[in-house]
């Protein structure tokens, strides 16, 4: 029998102005439960959906978002179709007020298409939103987080990963959080790459129905899995390059999320080093991807500077700590590079 997911680690009773560097710099996801239960849009959800959506109309302005919608006959879960060359919804730009009414009107329908709003920021849609409902931290300052909103109905997202930290707060509704550290990647059975449902690959496995036959290793991740459940008021830290999968329970439901990195802005995302590895060492002989494997250990995952300290200062180039203007130069050369 697959292995019973463990409870994530919880704290209770911290008000928004006690978030400490410890908890937004853990390596461990946190439940924070009532982090957010003081803001006007979580009282207004408890309210009723109605209540809720009233709250959101006040901010909004009249653009338009991205909302992804399927049949019902995908079972809430927005993902590849059969054959994995396209997806098993649509996608469509429509007016904010337009997906509430449709939220509204499906409500009571147990057969309802499935609706999700993703990742849009909450300054653009919602202007004003955050000074009613906001996290205050001199760190998330510091950081200048994206912040974002989520709105759907009963919905699944696959297992993916995210390389910001993430505070998700449940701000309508209640959500299933299961997580996966970033070891389990080979018991996943990641999708693509390079085509991926909203941006990130995603684990293969249906949570709801998995096919050990075809997936046996995705026992050893549930036994590595680490879950909870969320109300409207509570959130989630998830660290950078955690596995995380999203289940939405409710008919109306509501995320608010913080986005940063413990990273200085010049630097790029690591995805697209991986891109570039595979176009470039994955297929050389063993022997070489070995000799490759020690240059990056020496100059990357075991840095700590020493590699280059035989090097006289003015002469070490680009093993030199960067900085904007040493990155941006950097960014072009490579650029160059790649013209051909």
């Amino acid at each position: 029998m697959p292995s019973v997911p463990e409870s994530i680690r919880e704290i209770e009773g911290l008000g928004l102005q006690q978030l400490t560097d410890e908890i937004l710099t853990s390596t461990e996801p946190l439940v924070l439960r009532g982090l957010v239960s003081s803001w006007p849009i979580v009282k207004a959800a408890l309210d009723s959906q109605q209540a809720a959506d009233a709250y959101l109309r006040r901010f909004y302005q009249g653009d338009v978002v991205t909302v992804m919608h399927g049949t019902p006959d995908i079972g809430d879960r927005f993902f590849y179709n059969h054959d994995l060359s396209g997806f098993n919804y649509a996608s469509s730009r429509v007016k904010l007020d337009v997906v509430l009414d449709a939220l509204r009107e499906h409500r009571l329908n147990d057969k309802a298409p499935a609706i999700y709003i993703g990742s849009s920021m909450i300054d653009n849609y919602l202007p004003g939103f955050r000074a009613e409902n906001d996290i205050e931290s001199d760190f998330l300052r510091e950081h200048a987080p994206l912040v974002n909103i989520w709105i759907g109905n009963r919905t699944r997202i696959p297992a993916h990963f995210d390389l910001p930290d993430n505070i998700a707060c449940v701000a309508a509704g209640r959500r299933r959080f299961t997580l996966f550290p970033p070891d389990q990647l080979s018991n996943l059975y990641v999708g693509p790459l390079d085509f991926t449902p909203a941006g990130q690959p995603v684990s293969l496995v249906d949570f709801a129905q998995p096919d050990f036959e075809k997936y046996p290793r995705f026992k050893s991740a549930l036994a590595a899995a680490q879950t909870a459940e969320l109300e409207a008021g509570d959130a989630l830290f998830i660290p950078s390059m955690w596995w995380h999968h999203i289940q939405a329970l409710e008919s109306f439901n509501i995320l608010i999320n913080y986005w940063w990195r413990q990273s200085p802005a010049y630097m790029d995302t690591p995805l697209n080093t991986l891109m570039h590895a595979l176009l470039t060492i994955r297929d050389l002989p063993r022997e070489q991807r070995v000799a490759w494997q020690e240059l990056f250990r020496h100059y990357v995952f075991e840095s700590n500077g020493a590699e280059a300290s035989h090097i006289p200062p003015q002469a070490r180039g680009i093993l030199a700590p960067f900085n904007d203007d040493s990155a941006r130069t950097l960014r072009a050369a490579l650029l160059n590079k790649m013209k051909r």
